[in-house]
């Protein structure tokens, strides 16, 4: 291989594994933020844990954060819960540098 192939290589792995990362991260951070907005709905154990797989899994209808936001919100519409967007888009960005420093410490 030439130099050139090398580079090639190696900036293709790299691309790879940080997407692979950040895939992690944001996942991680969905969770956290479903696990958050079940405790603010009132839900304990299994309840949490399913709601915030479901959280998760809303991350998967279309590109960007406004899938989960949506979701999140309308739940806390529905329960009551008088929260506005921009504190759920707060604590997703706080979310995620604790699931950045989570997944760094795996």
């Amino acid at each position: 291989m030439t130099t050139f192939d090398d580079r090639q290589k190696a900036f293709e792995q790299k691309f790879t594994h940080d997407e692979e990362f950040r895939f992690r991260v944001v996942n991680r951070r969905n969770k956290l933020l479903g696990l958050w907005a079940a405790q603010e709905l009132g839900k304990t154990g299994a309840d949490a844990e399913a709601y915030a797989k479901e959280v998760v899994m809303s991350d998967f209808e279309a590109p960007g954060e406004e899938d989960i936001l949506s979701k999140v919100l309308k739940d806390f519409q529905a329960a009551g819960v008088d929260l506005s967007v921009h504190r759920i888009k707060k604590r997703l960005d706080e979310l995620m540098a604790v699931a950045k420093e989570q997944i760094m410490k795996e």
